[in-house]
């Protein structure tokens, strides 16, 4: 199985849950920012698509900048989840599973970048959604909540046991 883990992060902390994600996942895995990741999504089996909750949902560049203002790392408000899914081509048939983090606090608020990347992914046919997951950081800049890193690698072990490719 081949698989794609690809992240948008403005504080660390969504980039750790990747890396973790990736760490679980058996046969080649690749991680890497949304600016680095590939146009297309030959040769993959699984893209593992995660990103921040901003606003109630993905990301958009005002958000990414605003987040800068606040004290994020400059240089990721280029691109992110939203606009690399929006010019994957149609018809990619990989399985995917999305991610994101949120704010702790917020959990009962509606509202998550994992299910709009899910919804996304749908509706440009990409491919089935298989799993959606959020964890959960302490406030905008971080820290991940305690076994956060834990959860996300079991989640990804999840997502290997369910042999999704067969």
């Amino acid at each position: 199985m081949r698989t794609l883990v690809v992240h948008e992060s403005m504080w660390g902390n969504t980039s750790a849950v990747a890396e973790a994600i990736a760490s679980a996942l058996p046969g080649d895995v690749q991680c890497t920012s949304v600016a680095a990741a590939p146009p297309n999504l030959d040769g993959f089996d699984l893209l593992v698509v995660g990103g921040p909750t901003h606003a109630f949902s993905m990301s958009r560049a005002t958000t990414r900048r605003d987040a800068v203002t606040k004290g994020a790392t400059s240089g990721h408000e280029a691109i992110g989840v939203r606009e690399w899914l929006e010019q994957l081509p149609e018809g990619s048939r990989v399985e995917i599973a999305t991610f994101d983090t949120r704010v702790g606090s917020m959990r009962h608020l509606p509202g998550s970048a994992a299910k709009s990347a899910a919804k996304l992914a749908k509706h440009r046919h990409v491919g089935p959604v298989v799993a959606t997951a959020s964890f959960y950081v302490a406030d905008m800049a971080g820290p991940l909540l305690e076994g956060e890193l834990e959860k996300a690698r079991e989640w990804a072990r999840s997502l290997a046991s369910a042999d999704l490719t067969s």
